[in-house]
């Protein structure tokens, strides 16, 4: 699990080889390509930059449309620009369209009450109308209205009142407000409408038409993004008039590949380490069987160049919360059965082999935290049976499971401030981490301790405690001391660090949702066991379907409010308290510049 080094290549070239060198470099693949330039794309390179990602919400739209006409394979009459074009042009077109259709039947069922009519266009001598909608339990007030009205339409609920003035009526004089029917009638407005429904059947008609072409739409989508790259690329270097140079980071394990690719596209070739001030991208390399852990990572925010790597702890850490907040072996047999059925399909892909590997993982930690508390769909085993003696933790044992999970949330921000003191080893600043590592275990010591040694455990912890804050007031300040006032700055950058030991503190008690969460799955999936045993007894004859339908429809539900609640705390216990102790600054991932073909994630 680490962080690859990275070297900066710099190639120079003739300038008349240019597209030749980029077509070869993005075969060869491996870099992630630095702008040279900064005045950035023009609207033509930014338009064709653009022209894959077209291309895929052209498939897609594409793909969800009800009706697909017969796949066309010959090349011949295929336009590939045009069909993007078109389809992107529908598929705006209908939304405008249906936006608008919708306000209209919108409008139409508001002033269809009223009639159609046609306000006068020469007016009513400076009187207007003035339209409101009244309840029936309000009509008494408008007999105390001092102005000309009329009640032009009628419901079980509302009165419908037009009343003629030169001026809007005082709001406190009417009992409503006034509606705004507006001056297009309604027949217009209906005729409007099927127009835009007339309109919308054509587009979906050409859509449907151009559903002939998804087959060639996915052979060329790789190509599209292949081009799209180049063109890129194209865009990135720096030209003149007789050369041109670009630049890319590489992973310098693969430094003699580039090497030779320069001897052989007779290019000039610099490489050099990161500088000050660069910003290198972060290539993540891990076991393929742990690789996911780097998805993961991703998802929230990749950390920075010269950071650590925590895929690996945030892949192992959210098996192990997932396990807690499901808390039963039952539920994670009937998902390790539905892993099985997809199996095979997962590995069709390299996405689908790391998500596979996650979900065994993650769901083997699940049954074997469940069977350790011993529930199986809400039931605990049998007395005397070989899965009690396996039972080793009672889920119901408040003080025991609040005490492991604050253990677990000490030990996970522990590895986060050890690991983060090992990367920063050698300066000054890595203290502060050592400092906060003492904190949180002198912390549990103090709290958690008991039995015969509990005096000395407590005096070490008081020990750690003490040491740590040391570390944090004399260490957490990056100031050069050069005048005996420097030490007051720098003991006063301390203090502001020892402001975290509340958030610390908070962090660590935030893990207790792991035994929350936990008990509340397991409690609820026990009630529905015993409410569909009390529909059985009580319900003769028909007792037993009922009790089916209440555990399925319990179990299901309970299982999907588990899965949830697994997957969003499991990765905010990682994303917030780990990351907040390990991960200091956000990165970018590595875009290696490469062909993408069949077979390629």
């Amino acid at each position: 699990m680490a962080i690859v080094k990275l070297k900066k290549l710099t190639f120079c070239g003739l300038i008349s080889e240019k597209s030749t060198v980029l077509e070869k470099l993005q075969q060869l693949g491996g870099t992630h390509l630095i702008p040279l330039k900064e005045d950035g794309l023009t609207p033509a390179e930014l338009a064709q930059s653009r022209q894959a990602e077209n291309a895929g919400k052209a498939l897609k739209y594409l793909k969800r449309c009800a009706n697909k006409r017969r796949q066309v394979h010959n090349t011949k009459d295929f336009d590939l620009d045009g069909v993007i074009n078109a389809v992107l042009t529908i598929q705006s077109g209908m939304r405008t369209l249906s936006d608008k259709r919708d306000a209209l039947q919108k409008r139409i069922k508001e002033i269809e009450p009223w009639g159609d009519f046609r306000l006068p266009e020469d007016g009513l001598r400076g009187l207007n109308l003035w339209f409101y909608i009244v309840p029936e339990r309000l009509m008494k007030q408008m007999w105390t209205v001092d102005l000309t009205w009329q009640v032009v339409h009628k419901d079980n609920l509302y009165s419908y009142v037009v009343v003629i003035a030169g001026q809007e009526p005082p709001a406190s004089s009417m009992p409503v407000a006034r509606t705004h029917t507006g001056k297009v009638p309604l027949s217009r407005l209906k005729d409007e409408l099927n127009q835009i429904e007339l309109t919308l059947q054509d587009l979906q008609a050409e859509r449907e038409s151009l559903t002939r072409w998804i087959a060639l739409l996915e052979a060329n989508l790789a190509e599209t993004a292949n081009r799209c790259e180049l063109w890129l690329a194209h865009s990135l270097t720096l030209d003149s008039d007789a050369l041109f140079m670009i630049q890319a980071w590489a992973p310098e394990e693969q430094l003699a590949v580039f090497e030779r690719f320069a001897k052989q596209q007779r290019l000039a070739l610099m490489i050099s380490d990161p500088e000050a001030g660069d910003t290198p991208p972060t290539l993540l390399k891990n076991p393929e069987e742990l690789a996911s852990g780097e998805d993961i990572v991703h998802f929230y925010q990749t950390p920075g160049y010269f950071g650590w790597d925590p895929s690996v702890a945030v892949f192992f850490s959210f098996a192990l919360f997932f396990a807690m907040i499901l808390s039963d072996a039952g539920y994670a047999a009937l998902f390790m059965l539905l892993l099985a059925g997809k199996w095979r399909a997962l590995g069709q892909s390299r996405k689908g082999l790391r998500l596979r590997m996650l979900s065994m993982v993650t769901l083997a930690a699940s049954l074997v935290w469940g069977v350790m508390i011993g529930s199986y769909f809400g039931y605990g085993p049998a007395p005397d049976s070989p899965l009690e003696t396996l039972k080793l933790l009672d889920i119901n044992d408040f003080d025991a499971m609040m005490r492991l999970s604050i253990f677990v949330g000490v030990a996970h921000i522990a590895l986060a401030n050890g690991v983060m003191a090992y990367h920063l080893w050698g300066k000054k600043t890595a203290f502060v981490p050592v400092g906060w590592l003492a904190i949180v275990i002198g912390g549990f010591m103090i709290w958690q301790v008991s039995g015969p040694h509990q005096h000395l455990i407590q005096q070490l912890g008081y020990g750690a405690l003490a040491v740590g804050c040391l570390f944090l007031l004399m260490f957490s300040s990056e100031r050069t001391v050069v005048k005996p006032r420097d030490w007051l700055w720098v003991i006063l950058d301390g203090f502001k660090s020892l402001t975290g030991l509340t958030e610390i503190f908070g962090n660590v008690l935030s893990y207790m949702r792991l035994f929350a969460l936990g008990l509340a799955g397991a409690s609820l999936a026990l009630t529905f066991n015993q409410f569909a045993e009390q529909i059985y007894h009580a319900v003769p004859g028909a007792g037993l379907l009922l009790s089916i339908l209440v555990l399925l429809v319990g179990h299901v539900l309970n299982l999907a409010l588990c899965v949830m609640s697994g997957v969003v705390h499991g990765l905010r216990l990682n994303y917030i308290e780990f990351y907040k102790w390990s991960v200091s600054d956000e990165g970018y991932p590595f875009k290696p510049f490469s062909k993408k073909g069949v077979g390629n994630d």
